[in-house]
């Protein structure tokens, strides 16, 4: 993966360039000489915000009956209920 740094004015005078480069990987656009954007192609832009998995969807996956999930040992305590 490249990763391409334009200037704001960079990107202004040629946009074509800066669209062509996320084939590649990322664009950071900088204003002032500071990172202030980043340009992604949309199938980055999707692999990255694509649906969350939860716990239990990445437990369910062939092979992770293997994966050993350490948990901390619990702290709290039943209590006593009064139902009266």
């Amino acid at each position: 993966m490249t990763v391409t740094t334009l200037s704001g004015r960079e990107l202004n005078q040629d946009l074509g360039r800066a669209k062509r480069a996320t084939k590649d990987g990322p664009v950071i656009i900088t204003d002032r000489g500071r990172p202030a954007h980043v340009l992604l192609s949309f199938d980055e832009y999707k692999r990255l915000t694509g649906k969350m998995r939860t716990l239990g969807d990445m437990l369910a996956v062939p092979g992770a009956d293997d994966v050993d999930l350490p948990l901390p040992s619990r702290t709290e305590h039943a209590q006593p209920v009064d139902l009266s």
